[in-house]
């Protein structure tokens, strides 16, 4: 799978609508022009907030005062997707293998 940027329309904390389309981490804004054609919703403003949380995150978020048109959902989110990317774990001794931790009882 390539990368790809992960589009989703949320209303009352539920996935009302989603997808993706081929997207570069550099450049987010021809295919966030092209999910917003398909899912047929006006372009929000990309403000500086969103190319912060982009650059540092690779995701933001959109909420109704991002719109200049009324919307009919909460919020507007992006993603980018990277398959090939690196999986990072976490460092957090609480997620760690049960049986590492020592504290499992075998009997």
């Amino acid at each position: 799978m390539a990368q790809a940027l992960w589009v989703r329309v949320i209303r009352h904390h539920r996935v009302e609508q989603q997808l993706t389309v081929p997207c570069t981490r550099d450049d987010p804004q021809d295919a966030l022009s092209e999910a917003l054609r398909r899912l047929d919703i006006a372009r929000p403003l990309w403000l500086e907030k969103n190319q912060h949380e982009w650059d540092n995150f690779g995701q933001t978020r959109f909420l109704a005062d991002a719109f200049l048109e009324p919307i009919h959902f909460d919020r507007l989110e992006i993603e980018f997707i990277d398959p090939d990317a690196p999986k990072r774990t976490s460092r957090d001794i609480r997620n760690a293998d049960i049986h590492l931790r020592g504290d499992y009882d075998y009997e």
